[in-house]
């Protein structure tokens, strides 16, 4: 649906998240030149809830959202120093993600948009993490993205607002999988990407032999199974595994990770170069939640250098899962004259490049949802 755009003036708008096990809520402030003015940015997560059975558990993920999600508004309105009647428009994450979690936010989107008279942006959680750079800095169109998280790895060319082409993607686990399966195979705790960067900065990567997937092969997908299940292998074989058997390993997994990322984001650079002859100062994007990780961030930073690329990554807090980049997202389709009918429906799959998806399908689970 649409209706005036609103190119020509500043738009404040609401935005609400709860895909996995993050619930959140933001207001920004988006002006006519692309500059974003974060108003206020809560987040609750679930880790204790979840910790107990080494992952995220959907019904319990969905019930905890539900139970916040009213009181996270309210907050968050008050943090602003603004009522409902102060905002042009709600967004709220439609999917993909755990169907039930995704129906908090939604749901609350969708009685607040009825309840105050105004218009309701469903908004697709991949669009967020593609378009958070932007929350920092007015990134202009096209950029290369890495989007790398827990359900998620793929690499796709933003074109503009809703336009995304995929050049490739993982084809079993997601980096953010593998390692959080494999921090949960060694013991490490919830959530398990953190516990093992944490236990991988005092180990050495070079003591276990691990695989580099898909290593100078060409083309932009992705492969962790493999990885994740040498490193599993390994540490069942070490009967008493003492503090640096622990440090070793996941330094070793973490290594790989990131050496993989960079290796097939350095294919894509090439792509993109090839593509966009005329771009002078090329952007390589990294968002989603691995994009957290410090040995990640170098790998790609070097290769970015190493191919005349600037590495572009939201600050850690925007990284994992947060409604500022639901609300830049409403915001941006809000500004084009988009909005959505009230039936608009949860989604657990939804793909980013829905005509990518539709020629190269991508099959397989993760922990927010499939990879497309």
């Amino acid at each position: 649906m649409t209706s005036s755009p609103r190119q020509d003036a500043a738009v404040t708008v609401l935005g609400l998240e709860s895909s996995c096990d993050e619930t959140a809520a933001a207001i920004i402030r988006l002006d006519p030149e692309g500059h974003v003015e974060v108003l206020a940015d809560r987040v609750r997560g679930q880790t204790a809830a979840h910790a107990p059975y080494g992952g995220v558990v959907p019904e319990i993920a969905a019930r905890a959202h539900a139970e916040v999600m009213d009181v996270l508004v309210a907050e968050t309105l008050g943090d602003a120093g603004i009522t409902l009647a102060d905002v042009d428009a709600i967004a709220a994450t439609s999917g993909p993600g755990l169907v039930g979690g995704v129906m908090a936010a939604l749901m609350t989107a969708k009685g607040l948009a009825l309840g105050a008279g105004k218009p309701l942006i469903a908004v697709n959680h991949l669009e967020g993490h593609a378009l958070s750079p932007r929350l920092v800095e007015p990134l202009a169109f096209p950029y290369l993205l890495l989007l790398v998280s827990g359900g998620h790895t793929q690499l796709l060319i933003a074109e503009g607002v809703g336009r995304y082409h995929r050049l490739g993607s993982t084809l079993d686990d997601a980096a953010g999988e593998a390692f959080d399966k494999t921090a949960k195979v060694m013991g490490l705790g919830f959530p398990g990407g953190p516990a093992l960067e944490k236990a991988a900065v005092s180990g050495n990567p070079a003591r276990f032999e691990l695989p580099i997937p898909l290593n100078n092969r060409p083309g932009f997908e992705f492969s962790f199974a493999g990885l994740k299940t040498a490193a599993r292998q390994i540490w069942e074989k070490i009967e008493s595994p003492s503090s640096a058997d622990i440090f070793d390993l996941a330094a070793a997994m973490q290594d790989k990770i990131a050496v993989t990322l960079s290796n097939r984001a350095s294919n894509a650079m090439k792509y993109f170069i090839e593509t966009y002859p005329d771009a002078l100062t090329p952007v390589l994007v990294v968002a989603g939640g691995v994009a957290a990780n410090k040995a990640v961030r170098a790998a790609l930073e070097d290769a970015a250098k190493a191919a005349g690329f600037r590495l572009l990554a939201p600050p850690m807090k925007w990284c994992t899962d947060n409604a500022a980049m639901i609300a830049l997202a409403g915001a941006e389709h809000f500004r084009q004259g988009e909005q959505d009918a009230l039936d608009v429906p949860a989604r657990a799959r939804w793909p980013l490049d829905a005509a990518s998806a539709k020629l190269d399908p991508v099959i397989g689970s993760g922990r927010k949802g499939p990879k497309a």
